[in-house]
């Protein structure tokens, strides 16, 4: 079977979230893809992993580990999501993605064995979207006999696919209120659900954040003797800045960081990513150096997260800021550059859109006041936010808005707004994804 049929068939099982009553629909059992994989021939226990959970920065964490890991000349896997544009972005093995005709290869061996699981009474249904692409990942890294993968969570932890591991690491990046129809309505029961990737003694790496998060991962980790390791001794020093590379000491020796992961709440992520390759070399044998950290660091590759693109004369900043807490760490971006190189008085503009489930006010009232025009245009999924939500938040901030007919179209009138200025993408990853391809299909852009 092809490619194009193999994304036919998964675009197809793409899960609802919401029943027609708009209830939540129930969580996963990691029970279904522990039978799934036992007939795959367990491929997740064929290599160690590393676990990475969180609200916030946990894809960028494990772009810049797996990334450490490729320049230590290991075979390292990355699986993450969402995508932007192909699913094929979401497993890897260094930066190459997964080839077409192997995904469709390993999706159509995943898709055959579920449904047989069902005809034969071991499944209750076929597996979803999540699922297939977990098994896609675990199967495509066993064959390819990496030395170790990262894989990103996908919702929560304590249910979600991917916990089907067991780590050597268990990574938790920032905590804050998301996806709360289904992790809870508070930190501390979002922390809880997080906290189900940790292992009986094994070891987590984090960092301070909120109280209640803070809490709740003492009292899981207590309970589990896990030992507990702070990625604090690698955040860069008072006064380094927001930008630009700065030093810290790793495996006995000062190590430049130089990420092309702009703002300042990448530094958390760049903490965690180099305290989990420090607790690979040091306590698991595996060949890290301090030049490898480094140049891993270096060459890390993640793309709408401040991407920066130029199209005559205008800066383009793409970034999936897709909650509340991703609003503020874009607006402080902002604040820093739009005071500096990308402002100096230029005209701006932001191009949004967002899912329903999403807190559309509170985000408009974090980002809109920062610009002089928001145009919001549609996105392709049924989860979209309604458009006269979306003018209603916008109408509330006093930020003049309006809509459009599609991506493109809003692209065009951010253009004409903002010529020779400074354009934001952001607030969903589908609109994001849509935006960056067409202007990377574009002649004369530098990304």
């Amino acid at each position: 079977m092809s490619y194009t049929a193999a994304i036919d068939q998964l675009n197809a099982m793409a899960p609802e979230l919401y029943t027609r009553s708009g209830q939540p629909r129930r969580k996963f059992s990691l029970e279904e893809i522990r039978i799934l994989l036992s007939v795959l021939g367990d491929p997740h226990r064929r290599f160690p992993s590393v676990l990475i959970a969180g609200t916030n920065g946990k894809g960028s964490t494990a772009a810049t580990l797996a990334s450490i890991l490729t320049a230590s000349e290991l075979r390292a896997g990355l699986y993450t999501s969402p995508h932007l544009a192909r699913a094929n972005e979401r497993i890897r093995l260094g930066p190459v993605e997964i080839a077409d005709d192997v995904f469709a290869a390993l999706y159509f061996r995943v898709h055959d064995a579920a449904q047989q699981l069902v005809l034969d009474g071991r499944l209750p249904q076929l597996p979803s979207f999540f699922e297939i692409l977990t098994a896609q990942a675990l199967l495509y890294f066993a064959q390819a006999r990496v030395d170790i993968a990262v894989l990103e969570v996908g919702m929560g932890g304590r249910l979600d696919a991917t916990n089907i591991v067991d780590p050597l690491i268990s990574v938790i990046t920032d905590i804050s209120l998301d996806h709360t129809e289904w992790l809870g309505s508070t930190i501390a029961a979002i922390t809880r659900e997080k906290a189900g990737i940790l292992r009986p003694r094994g070891t987590l790496i984090t960092l301070p954040q909120h109280p209640e998060a803070n809490q709740v991962l003492g009292e899981v980790a207590a309970g589990l003797d896990v030992r507990g390791v702070s990625a604090a001794p690698y955040m860069p020093p008072i006064g380094a800045g927001t930008a630009g590379p700065y030093f810290v000491e790793a495996l006995g020796a000062a190590i430049e960081v130089d990420s092309p992961l702009i703002g300042a709440h990448q530094h958390r992520n760049l903490a965690l990513a180099i305290a989990a390759a420090v607790e690979l070399a040091g306590n698991h044998g595996f060949p890290i150096t301090p030049a490898a950290i480094a140049s891993g660091i270096r060459q890390t590759r993640w793309p709408a997260r401040f991407e920066r693109i130029r199209r005559d004369g205008v800066e383009w900043i793409l970034d999936v800021a897709h909650n509340p807490a991703g609003a503020w760490a874009l607006r402080a971006s902002l604040n820093a550059g739009l005071t500096g190189a990308l402002g100096d008085g230029r005209p701006r503009a932001l191009i949004f859109s967002c899912l329903r489930d999403k807190p559309v006010a509170e985000m408009a009232q974090i980002l809109f006041p920062l610009f002089e025009q928001v145009i919001i245009p549609p996105i392709h999924t049924a989860r979209a936010a309604a458009l006269n939500d979306l003018l209603a938040a916008a109408c509330a901030t006093g930020t003049p808005a309006v809509a459009a007919e599609s991506v493109g179209q809003a692209l065009q009138l951010a253009e004409e707004r903002a010529r020779g200025g400074v354009i934001v993408v952001s607030g969903s990853v589908y609109l994001v994804g849509e935006a960056r391809t067409l202007l990377l299909a574009e002649k004369g852009v530098q990304a």
